[in-house]
């Protein structure tokens, strides 16, 4: 299955009233593993930013003067996301924002629900941790993930801080990738879910492993002059 984590930044919270993407930050998951395939992009937004949205984000009309408007990305972006689960954090949010650029390039465009399927982990943070805080911070606190890179919100960088959330959000057991390919872009390793009746290697000791380790056992009991481990086999052998 394919997924595409997905964030935005805006330059403002409603797009009732004019405002704007101005960055998208996608990872790509196959059957819950990062891929390394991820979409960024800076936008101009063809509006001010507002102060409070550049306290959040960083991103002022200075730095996005020279970047595409969403026009010249839209395409591109659609065949990204196209046919992909979007796993969302507050997912009506940055829908309703994505909905409403490409309405404003056709107002007959379709919604973005009609050629993926989205998938909002704040309201599966909220079903499992029920009257608990659950923004993003708080779930990387909740499930031991290190975000202490993060001084300001970016597109990319919270959509793979969020891959790592959904995948231990989702439940099913999960290891570390620690591989050079399970580095994402912000060199924090991905998180991945084992596949059920995945193999495990048995690794057994050879005939003088097993000796040195009875000599090392041997040698423990001639310094102490017992051991539990011969006690606890007397005994079952009453």
């Amino acid at each position: 299955m394919r997924q595409v984590v997905l964030d935005t930044e805006t330059t403002g919270i409603d797009p009732r009233q004019g405002h704007r993407i101005i960055e998208i930050g996608c990872v790509e998951l196959m059957d819950r593993k990062l891929t390394g395939n991820h979409y960024h992009v800076y936008i101009n937004p063809e509006r001010v930013v507002e102060e409070e949205a550049i306290s959040v984000h960083g991103l002022d009309n200075a730095f996005l003067a020279d970047k595409p408007r969403f026009a010249e990305i839209a395409e591109g972006f659609k065949a990204y996301i196209e046919g992909a689960e979007l796993v969302i954090h507050n997912a009506a949010f940055d829908v309703g924002f994505i909905d409403h650029e490409f309405k404003l390039l056709n107002k007959h465009a379709p919604p973005v629900s009609s050629y993926c399927s989205v998938l909002d982990t704040l309201a599966m943070a909220r079903e499992k941790h029920p009257g608990q805080k659950n923004n993003l911070d708080a779930l990387c606190k909740r499930y031991g993930i290190d975000n202490s890179h993060r001084e300001l919100h970016g597109a990319l960088l919270d959509a793979e801080i969020l891959a790592d959330v959904y995948l231990l959000l989702s439940g099913g057991q999960t290891a570390l990738d620690l591989t050079a390919e399970g580095q994402n872009a912000s060199g924090v390793s991905g998180v991945r879910r084992l596949a059920s009746g995945t193999p495990l290697k048995i690794v057994r000791a050879s005939e003088e492993e097993l000796q040195q380790h009875q000599s090392y056992l041997d040698g423990l009991v001639k310094s102490s002059g017992s051991a539990m481990w011969n006690e606890v086999g007397t005994e079952s052998q009453n």
